[in-house]
C-alpha cells in the first residue's frame, strides 16, 4: 500500500475521531454520516457520498447495484455504522464493495464504541492489483 493511501486513511479517521469527540456515541448513523462530511470538506478531502454504482452481471448493467457510504479520493471506501457490534458480514459487505470497484482499501467506521478506535477495521482487497479471487484482510 502506498504512503499516500496510508496518509489519506490517517485523515480520514483523524474527522472521524473528531466527530466522535464533539458528538460521542449512541447516535444515528445518518447523523455521524452528514458530521463525517462536513470534517472531510474541512479538511479539503476529497468524497462522493451515497453514490450508487452499477453491477455488471451476464453482460448486463444492473444500475444501484450497491452503494457506498464515502468514496474518499475515488480510492477509499468508508461505510458508517452505528451497531453494537461490526459482524463478519459487515466485513464481507465491504469486501464486496471493494471488490466490485476494484478497490484497494476500505474502513468501517463503527460510531457506537465509546472509544471510536475499537470500532475502525481496515479492509485490504488484495485482489484489487491482480484480479485473483480476494481474501478478507482485516487490519485492526
Amino acid at each position: 500500500m502506498s504512503p499516500n493511501m496510508n496518509e489519506l486513511t490517517g485523515q480520514i479517521i483523524g474527522c472521524a475521531i473528531e466527530v466522535h469527540k464533539k458528538i460521542g456515541s449512541g447516535l444515528l448513523e445518518s447523523v455521524y454520516h452528514r458530521c463525517l462530511e462536513i470534517e472531510l470538506k474541512k479538511a479539503n478531502i476529497p468524497f462522493l457520498t451515497e453514490n450508487a454504482f452499477p453491477v455488471f452481471y451476464d453482460g448486463e448493467k444492473i444500475e444501484s447495484g450497491y452503494r457506498i457510504d464515502l468514496l474518499v479520493d475515488q480510492k477509499i471506501v468508508v461505510e458508517l455504522k452505528s451497531v453494537e457490534h461490526v459482524t463478519d458480514m459487515h466485513k464481507s459487505q465491504l469486501l464486496t464493495y471493494l471488490r466490485m470497484g476494484q478497490f484497494e482499501l476500505g474502513l468501517i467506521l463503527n460510531f457506537k464504541e465509546p472509544v471510536l478506535k475499537n470500532g475502525i477495521y481496515r479492509i485490504i482487497n488484495s485482489a484489487a492489483s491482480d484480479q485473483s479471487l480476494c481474501t478478507l484482510r482485516e487490519v485492526k
